[in-house]
């Protein structure tokens, strides 16, 4: 047996195998990291609606949000195959439950392959001040696992407000990563991000979305999304954005006390991207009921 043209082929294997994932990292921290935040809601919204993010997974996109959930909700997200790469496969839960001095959630990610590995674990906190001002902030620890190369882990703080300016329109923002925390001594690894943008109410049953996104060392994202309950068991959603170029679409189907969602978006270079949620909520009418905020 030729051992030196089996050591070629063993070689040129791990090469190839190395190659792959270094160009999954790199589209990962480049490209995927700001379009991570679940559910395939907040997704076919093109995360615009960060004023009016009342499910619970409000713990990702603006944690002032839990408090707009009355009730206890249970959630469940998972994207199969971003840009048809099943190696860049991620699943997100989440539990939020209201209590008498403010809103408590827990959550747990996870992402990645036998090679790259990433997980992340939750801990949120809501306050609604008199129904006009609601305040959140969430507390993450995220790990980083690469085989053979050893593992990483960070600690970061979100947080995020929302006002309810009067019946028809809501102002928020959030904060991600305002203590810059990084993986190692590496600056920039997870991104430091300002949001903010408003929801209007058009209709009873049309509302409007518009957010502005700015990471520090990338250019700022518009993002607009527009909401439809068509009726009582069925709500239609789209939503666009730019930096990167981004168009998203997705139904809800409601039916107490589950509300299933599916979420697509394109991005121009990548493909389509398809997201799966479900939501739990124990109450006596569905999120899409809550008109209050």
């Amino acid at each position: 047996m030729n051992f030196g043209i089996m050591e070629q082929q063993i070689l040129g294997y791990i090469n190839l195998r190395t190659i792959f994932f270094i160009f999954l990292v790199i589209l990962w921290s480049t490209v995927y990291f700001p379009q991570i935040n679940p559910g395939a809601k907040q997704v076919s919204l093109s995360n615009s609606d960060l004023a009016k993010c009342g499910d619970v997974f409000a713990l990702y996109n603006n944690p002032a949000g839990l408090s707009q959930i009355k009730w206890r909700e249970i959630g469940i997200y998972y994207s199969p195959a971003p840009f048809g790469l099943s190696e860049m496969s991620n699943a997100f839960a989440a539990y939020s439950e209201p209590f008498s001095f403010g809103s408590i959630a827990l959550g747990a990610m996870t992402y990645g392959f036998d090679l790259y590995r990433e997980n992340k674990f939750t801990a949120g906190y809501s306050f609604n001040y008199q129904d006009k001002f609601l305040a959140g902030v969430s507390f993450n620890l995220h790990t980083v696992s690469i085989k053979n190369y050893g593992h990483a882990s960070a600690f970061y703080i979100n947080a995020g407000g929302i006002a309810n300016l009067n019946n028809f329109l809501r102002w928020g923002f959030f904060l991600e990563n305002i203590n810059r925390a990084s993986f190692g001594n590496d600056d920039n690894q997870i991104p430091v991000v300002f949001n903010t943008g408003f929801s209007y109410d058009v209709l009873k049953n049309l509302t409007l979305h518009l957010a502005l996104e700015k990471d520090i060392i990338q250019n700022a994202s518009v993002k607009f999304g527009l909401e439809y309950n068509l009726i009582k068991y069925l709500s239609l959603r789209t939503g666009f954005a730019n930096e990167p170029s981004k168009f998203s679409a997705g139904i809800g189907i409601n039916y107490s006390p589950f509300r299933f969602d599916y979420a697509v978006f394109t991005h121009q270079e990548l493909g389509l991207t398809h997201q799966f949620g479900l939501i739990l909520s124990f109450n006596s009418t569905t999120a899409e009921d809550n008109s209050d905020w």
